[in-house]
């Protein structure tokens, strides 16, 4: 189930930005078309998830959404025109991001142990690293491109299918007081000043991660780089491959560097990332190699993130937190980025060539400045053991 879920998502993501142009897109619409994700995103944290929740067993409303959103995503390879490549992109992120959720509820229903989800969930990056592979093959020019929405419907049909063979998942009927209220106590959180610090990096951060997948995916394609079409997905999954084993060390890295260092070496991975882009873009096996860093990036900030959130704050209020650091992750900070890049690419380009140089300083600086922000103002409180309980 992991699997399939992320091949889904991992198939088209890296290299939409590539491929959007092609259409002859304006910047505005790239925009429209990109931000449908964390719209989509931003709706199911406050209406979707709990409506599925609520009213569906789990694996039905897998199948259904992965079976309309898969026709939608096999539906963009045959679609030029912007009106009708925007409603179905729309039409499948708001189907597929609840699912994000529902595989999570069906996996924790039927596992006895809640401490083996970490086996199963790493499924998800074995399938984000999986669907670049197949592409390998079948991406042989710029027009061959529409395969990744290909692969990616096919993959969520397949999901569709499975999910009916998934336990039954009854749906969450009882809602309490806490429940109704998640929002206002979440926001409440803000006033410690730890907590505003870290809810403003992580945007910031969330950008500049964004920021990444817009331009990397063109960068190694564009002329500067060279890399061929189909190299593009497999050299990007590197990171996801990375990440599978700073995962597995993060627990003792936490330990011995704490929160705030480990957190500040998550950001500062962009910064040399983006660096060795902008300096040395005719040094491939080192543009190659970098990659490895999205593994740090993303799990010593984004992973320690969640866990700081299930480490500090009493039962009554993690998932309210939880959902409030989601907003930046999967909402407001994938809004910035896909507004914000595409017009910077087009300010950027002249003569059909991208100054990605210009653009990876800016974001190693952007960069910079959150891994400082963080080290100068970020100061959580020892943690108490009322916290945990």
């Amino acid at each position: 189930m992991m699997v399939l879920e992320f091949v889904i998502w991992g198939a088209w993501l890296p290299l939409i930005f590539s491929y959007l142009p092609t259409l002859g897109f304006s910047a505005l619409q790239r925009t429209a078309i990109l931000n449908a994700f964390p719209v989509a995103a931003l709706v199911a944290m406050f209406f979707s998830n709990q409506f599925a929740d609520r009213n569906f067993a789990a694996e039905k409303f897998l199948a259904f959404s992965q079976f309309v959103g898969g026709l939608a995503m096999v539906g963009l390879a045959f679609t030029r025109d912007f009106w009708t490549f925007f409603a179905l992109m729309l039409l499948h992120c708001l189907l597929y991001v609840p699912t994000l959720s529902i595989v999570n509820s069906i996996a924790f229903a039927n596992l006895k142990d809640s401490k083996d989800f970490g086996l199963i969930r790493m499924g998800g990056t074995i399938g984000w690293v999986l669907a670049a592979w197949p592409l390998y093959f079948i991406l042989t020019d710029a027009a061959s491109m529409r395969w990744i929405f290909l692969v990616s419907g096919v993959a969520s049909l397949a999901l569709a299918g499975f999910s009916l063979t998934l336990p039954h998942t009854p749906p969450k009927k009882a809602v309490t007081q806490e429940d109704k209220f998640a929002w206002v106590e979440a926001v409440r959180l803000l006033r410690q000043p730890f907590v505003l610090v870290l809810w403003v990096v992580t945007f910031v951060d969330a950008y500049v991660l964004n920021a990444y997948f817009n331009w990397a995916g063109m960068f190694l394609g564009s002329p500067q780089v060279g890399v061929a079409t189909n190299r593009i997905m497999p050299i990007m999954s590197i990171g996801q491959v990375a990440e599978i084993l700073t995962m597995a060390i993060l627990g003792v890295t936490l330990k011995r560097l704490g929160w705030r260092l480990t957190m500040m070496l998550g950001i500062f991975g962009h910064v040399v990332r983006f660096t060795v882009f902008a300096l040395f873009p005719k040094e491939t096996w080192l543009i190659v190699l970098v990659f490895i860093l999205h593994g740090i990036c993303y799990a010593f900030f984004f992973a320690a993130v969640y866990i700081f959130v299930d480490e500090y704050f009493p039962k009554d209020v993690r998932s309210s937190a939880q959902g409030l650091f989601n907003v930046m992750i999967l909402g407001l900070g994938v809004i910035a980025a896909n507004t914000i890049c595409p017009w910077m690419t087009d300010r950027y380009t002249a003569g059909g060539v991208t100054d990605f140089r210009s653009l990876f300083l800016i974001a190693a600086g952007v960069a910079l400045a959150a891994t400082a922000a963080l080290g100068f103002f970020f100061h959580p409180p020892a943690l108490k053991q009322s916290a945990q309980t």
